[in-house]
């Protein structure tokens, strides 16, 4: 078996660079696509036609979680509610029928593999990186609904990853850019962390992705990335998953930041991992290290070669079960069919946005400052509070603004708000996200409080504090048209 089999790099362009298209003629496992992969619907399906054509058996890989990360809408925001909003309106039916549309919208791009869904929990208010990607902060819910999104996708033919195992919900750093640690005594994890990966197995999730954090009462000395005890004796020996346990991208900090990415890949190999996820810019310059370095861990009796054959096997017997399944529902459906993820996808198919306003909390304030406005009348003056991008987020449209509303005044960090500049009959109305974790959005808010604005918060909010007047939980395209709604 050869190390590249186990091997999932991305790549720049909408086209299919030579050194991929050689590789994967040469048997890598695959690809992973981001938004810097998708230029149009026809653009993608060629994309992935090719990469099928290199190597039949790839797994085509995209970070798709139907909500605030969305690579197919990273262009124009998503059409779908997001984790937290679905955990707040905690209805599983609606939750399966949004997790099952996404597949489909997947299956119709070419894609196998959908990295996906998140059942982290987001028990600390200030992790930069889960919050609104998680259903919730209690265990059973999010189990319940991670579940559901599960069999849904996997319900489109294609494979769902829970994600981040053991839980990358309890830390208040990124681990793209650092390692972070969950300080929780082993009762609390089983209780809390693990409780969703068991319901995802349950509910027969054919992946799951490890996370690069610290969790020292599983394993105080490796990563979860890297750690036997954590994916081989906990993972697959106590709780019974038999399927392919992915690595979380491995030029994040929190897995190569002190060895490089060849030795990262090594190390997650032994610990058990199968599909190494190897970031989003890749080169074959690097896959040819990556190369290098296992076969001489194999060579050298540092990784067992079993190992890698173990990993194979399991990618293969994933991308077979699929291409079975598919095959056995006549191959994947036709655009004719209304599931041209390139279209606009008319909301009211998956959830109506009466429902959708159903999730988002008011206080008594905003309800009342909202009804004086309809009897009253007068313009909304939109100031859009602008933080640095969530990584795994992106650069993307957001909330109202990529639903058709056009900013009045747009702040960064380092900006001053211009308060005469605010129309006096104007209702006031600061957008932002995880408004809480933001300094300079409290002094923002602050500046305009002789104003007083409604402050809404579309990232994951703090409800004991003051800057979230009306939280959303969600920004996607769709959560923001509904957000129009209810200032309307």
């Amino acid at each position: 078996m050869s190390a590249l089999a186990t091997l999932m790099p991305g790549f720049e362009g909408t086209d299919l660079p030579a050194w991929v298209e050689r590789r994967l003629r040469d048997g890598m496992g695959g690809v992973c696509l981001f938004a810097t992969n998708v230029g149009s619907p026809e653009q993608l399906r060629s994309l992935t036609s090719r990469i099928r054509a290199a190597n039949p058996h790839a797994v085509i890989s995209m970070d798709e979680e139907g909500g605030d990360v969305s690579r197919l809408h990273q262009r124009e925001g998503s059409p779908f509610p997001g984790n937290a909003v679905l955990g707040r309106l905690d209805d599983e039916s609606l939750t399966h029928a949004v997790g099952e549309r996404v597949g489909q919208e997947l299956r119709t791009a070419g894609v196998n593999l959908t990295l996906a869904p998140d059942v982290d929990i987001n028990s600390n208010v200030r992790n930069p990186v889960i919050g609104v990607r998680s259903f919730g902060a209690d265990a059973a819910l999010v189990g319940r609904h991670g579940a559901a999104w599960t069999r849904g996708a996997q319900a489109a033919g294609i494979a769902a990853c829970a994600k981040h195992f053991p839980g990358h919900g309890d830390t208040g750093q990124d681990s793209h850019v650092t390692l972070p640690t969950v300080p929780a005594d082993l009762a609390t994890i089983r209780a809390r962390e693990l409780a969703p990966f068991a319901a995802a197995i349950d509910a027969g999730a054919v992946a799951i992705m490890t996370s690069h954090i610290m969790m020292p009462a599983l394993d105080p000395d490796h990563p979860a990335t890297f750690s036997a005890r954590i994916l081989e004796d906990l993972l697959r020996g106590e709780m019974g998953f038999d399927g392919v346990i992915v690595t979380d991208a491995l030029d994040m900090v929190g897995a190569c930041g002190e060895i490089g990415i060849p030795a990262a890949a090594v190390r997650a190999l032994a610990a058990g991992c199968d599909l190494l996820c190897l970031g989003t810019a890749n080169t074959d310059d690097e896959v040819e290290a990556i190369v290098r370095a296992i076969d001489q861990a194999i060579a050298q009796r540092v990784l067992p070669a079993e190992r890698l054959v173990d990993a194979c096997a399991r990618i293969g017997a994933m991308v077979g079960a699929l291409d079975a399944r598919q095959a056995d529902a006549g191959g994947p459906p036709s655009t004719s069919a209304g599931l041209d993820y390139g279209t606009v996808v008319d909301s009211s198919t998956v959830v109506d946005s009466s429902t959708l306003r159903r999730a988002f909390r008011l206080t008594e304030r905003a309800r009342a400052r909202i009804a004086a406005r309809a009897q009253q009348g007068g313009p909304v003056h939109w100031i859009r509070l602008e933080p640095v991008a969530n990584i795994a987020v992106g650069d993307a449209p957001w909330g109202p603004f990529a639903a058709g509303v056009t900013a009045d005044a747009v702040l960064g960090p380092h900006d001053k708000v211009a308060v005469d500049a605010v129309p006096p009959e104007a209702l006031v109305v600061v957008v932002g996200k995880d408004n809480h974790r933001h300094p300079w959005i409290r002094e923002v808010v602050g500046e305009l409080r002789a104003r007083d604005p409604l402050v809404v918060d579309m990232g994951w909010p703090d409800l004991d504090g003051d800057l979230a007047d009306i939280a959303t939980f969600g920004a996607s395209r769709l959560v923001g048209a509904a957000l129009v709604e209810v200032l309307a």
